[in-house]
């Protein structure tokens, strides 16, 4: 078996070296995986409550829309095919892991996110939109804490900071005027499921994430770009599988003609929203993926947290629902939290760069 070149993976700091691209190349791959991420969770997100705002009914549906676009990933794995590239100068032995950790680390994950995706979809349909996607802010406070004992991601002054404000944000969120035009749309009993289902998926989609993570640093080990597509394209065949058995066995397959039929937007408008919703939640997931392999499972988790101070204002304009002070501080305390994680993220990209001249230069 061939020796291949690789950086050896200690923590989650190292994951920038272990594709060796320095500098604006790395940048540019980092923010197309955040323009992915970004736009794809905006326009699922959005598509998603317009599935149950118009008649849509299925949960499970509501899930599997979510992994089911995963074909569409073939087009770029067999356009960008894998290669040797990318190598660095360090050399160190790497073997290619049993087809039978890969199968069962695929098996594993895809079953994760299936249940992830029900809580979600849960989540989404007992919340309003704005308060729903506010909540998926404690994504980060469990992201932080699993990927600092998982992942041996170091904690900062300002991760730490981080954390604290988003914390604050959700908190906010929970505290809505009992005569919101919201709560008169949702009952109490209905905003404490949703919350408590989004809060739960929050924190499965952090353990998710980091279990990628060590999937990408201790079991694959390699540094193409196929890798980032076959982890997307496997987990989400595993769960539209795990969601389609749920579909048939709750027996909401069998009602489905006659939720199309009765779409208040017409058979067209429901075919194409779950059509656009598929393809954008795997444009988004092929953002989170890459972020991972680039960065980290926490820096991931952060972005994904950009499209907070968009949701509620998408919310009040397509959805009517209410923009109170709770709202509005929870935004500013979620992009404040957001800015803090990106600016540690900054600091460390400059302490890296700096530290490989100073080898450079006494080499």
């Amino acid at each position: 078996m061939e020796t291949e070149e690789f950086i050896p993976v200690n923590d989650s700091d190292d994951l920038p070296q272990l594709l060796a691209v320095k500098g604006w190349t790395w940048w540019s791959l980092v923010a197309l995986n955040i323009a992915f991420l970004l736009i794809g969770q905006a326009a699922a997100v959005t598509l998603g409550k317009l599935y149950y705002e118009k008649g849509g009914k299925s949960n499970w549906m509501a899930a599997l829309v979510q992994t089911a676009g995963f074909p569409i990933l073939l087009i770029p794995l067999v356009l960008f095919p894998s290669t040797k590239s990318l190598k660095t100068a360090i050399t160190t032995y790497s073997s290619d892991p049993s087809v039978f950790a890969v199968v069962v680390m695929y098996i594993v994950l895809g079953i994760l996110l299936a249940g992830d995706n029900m809580l979600y979809s849960l989540g989404l349909l007992y919340l309003p939109m704005s308060t729903y996607s506010l909540l998926t802010a404690t994504q980060l406070v469990f992201s932080t804490t699993l990927s600092f004992f998982i992942n041996a991601q170091k904690l900062t002054l300002l991760i730490c900071n981080s954390v604290v404000l988003l914390t604050l944000s959700a908190s906010l969120v929970v505290v809505q005027p009992v005569g919101s035009t919201d709560s008169k749309k949702y009952s109490k009993e209905k905003h404490v499921i949703g919350f408590i289902c989004t809060v739960l998926a929050s924190a499965a989609y952090a353990l998710l994430l980091s279990l990628m993570q060590i999937s990408f640093e201790k079991l694959i080990k390699r540094e193409t770009f196929s890798v980032v597509l076959d982890m997307q394209i496997y987990t989400s065949l595993v769960a539209s599988c795990v969601c389609v058995v749920g579909l048939f066995a709750s027996g909401e397959a069998w009602g489905l003609k006659n939720e199309m039929e009765g779409f208040k937007e017409g058979k067209t408008v429901y075919v194409l929203g779950l059509v656009g919703s598929a393809l954008a939640w795997q444009v988004s997931s092929v953002g989170v993926v890459g972020l991972i392999f680039l960065v980290s499972s926490l820096f991931s988790n952060v972005i994904s947290m950009l499209t907070l101070p968009l949701a509620p204002v998408a919310g009040v304009l397509f959805y009517g629902e209410s923009m109170t002070w709770e709202k509005i501080v929870a935004m500013f305390l979620a992009a404040m939290g957001c800015s803090s994680y990106i600016y540690q993220q900054y600091l460390d990209d400059m302490n890296s760069q700096a530290e490989e001249s100073e080898e450079l230069g006494s080499s």
